[in-house]
């Protein structure tokens, strides 16, 4: 289950990312609002699951999973670079991620 809301943890965090671009310097009161909400969650999550797993592990996870869905949404949404590189090494950032699930005690 940690590892069920650590996941949720990385996914707040790219909403929370993807509503600071979108608040315009935090003068869009409505994307301002959904990024307070998007990181208090992401926090709340993250906290929750480094309770069963390694503090380590969880934030190495919680940043993987926020960086690489954080550039995915650029690429998709705000038409970001998607050259081989970048794309290499989100795969090679995803592949860290699921490595250190697979070494994980918990």
């Amino acid at each position: 289950m940690a590892w069920l809301i650590l996941i949720l943890a990385g996914l707040f965090e790219v909403g929370f990312t993807t509503c600071l671009k979108l608040s315009d310097n935090f003068r869009n009161v409505g994307w301002a609002v959904g990024f307070l909400i998007c990181a208090t969650l992401s926090f709340y999550c993250l906290n929750k699951a480094a309770q069963d797993i390694p503090l380590g592990t969880a934030y190495a996870v919680w940043t993987g999973i926020g960086a690489a869905g954080t550039v995915i949404t650029g690429m998709i949404f705000f038409r970001e670079p998607s050259d081989f590189w970048r794309l290499f090494f989100i795969v090679l950032l995803v592949g860290s991620v699921i490595g250190l699930k697979a070494v994980s005690a918990h």
